[in-house]
């Protein structure tokens, strides 16, 4: 895998916090392949308890911060993890879904996917990133796809077999929505309904919301509509309303505030102010 270069598109975008706004609706393109629910149910405390999904949540940024922003051994020793806990993850389907039929195997290291997980988060990420910071040009795009593919040895995924290019990427998913294997199963709303409903979820409600409205108004309106979720042009208008206001926030906030510490040198510490810009973030967010 190739150093990280604090120039490429990459580094850039990954670097912003606000792009863990993109990760929820990932996660639930990600639910919507029936496979990927049935590993996720059958292997995970996610939808168990609490303090499962808050563990995973922090294992899930620790993993990203590290393959991220991480020195070469870093990287390894995640992946490896990542790995491990693949192995452990295989079984069958106990219903049929859409193209699947009942017994079908899945394996959570299986490329294909490995491939729909990896292509749902750069396709997410992406489109967070030009709602609440800046558009990119296509051969910006094109070099995030490229930058992220170079995640493939790492996770043992065959060489060439994730996109390289937006259009690449694109077509990729839309094959995959119109091929059928695209289908919410009950597992899948239930996992959802776990991420977006979760107990206490009062306590961190003006960022939550924001989350929540983002995760439900970037889902493509037919996955959106087989989760189950109502979407109405009001809705839209309270999206691009909060999106514009991030955007004008995160541009007048300082780099500490906005900026994951991983991002900067390992010895930079972010200064206390970075707790005070928080809660102005926060409070942007209502």
């Amino acid at each position: 895998m190739e150093p990280r270069s604090q120039d490429s598109v990459a580094f850039r975008v990954n670097r912003e916090v606000l792009m863990v706004l993109g990760w929820g609706r990932a996660i639930l393109l990600q639910f919507a392949h029936p496979l990927v629910a049935a590993g996720v149910a059958d292997h995970s405390d996610f939808n168990t308890a609490h303090a499962g999904r808050t563990r995973r949540l922090l294992q899930t940024v620790q993993s990203f911060l590290a393959l991220t922003f991480g020195d070469e051994s870093e990287r390894h020793a995640t992946a490896a993890r990542i790995n491990a806990i693949h192995t452990r993850v295989h079984g069958t389907l106990s219903r049929s879904a859409g193209p699947f039929p009942a017994g079908t195997r899945y394996s959570a290291e299986d490329p294909e996917l490995l491939r729909w997980v990896h292509c749902t988060l750069v396709d997410s990420v992406m489109r967070v990133y030009e709602l609440t910071v800046e558009p990119l040009s296509l051969a910006e795009k094109d070099q995030l796809c490229a930058d992220a593919a170079a995640i493939e040895p790492l996770l043992h995924i065959p060489d060439g077999f994730l996109p390289r290019g937006r259009v690449a990427l694109d077509a990729y998913l839309d094959g995959m929505q119109s091929s059928g294997a695209i289908v919410v199963t009950d597992a899948a709303r239930r996992l959802a309904r776990d991420l977006l409903e979760p107990p206490m979820a009062w306590m961190l409600w003006p960022g939550f919301r924001v989350l929540r409205r983002f995760t439900i108004g970037l889902l493509p309106p037919a996955v959106r509509s087989d989760y189950g979720y109502p979407w109405t042009m009001g809705d839209a208008r309270a999206l691009a309303r909060t999106a514009r206001r991030l955007r004008r926030l995160r541009h007048a906030l300082p780099r500490v505030a906005w900026e994951w510490p991983a991002a900067r040198r390992p010895s930079a510490a972010p200064p206390p102010s970075c707790r005070r810009e928080s809660t102005r973030l926060s409070r942007a967010m209502r």
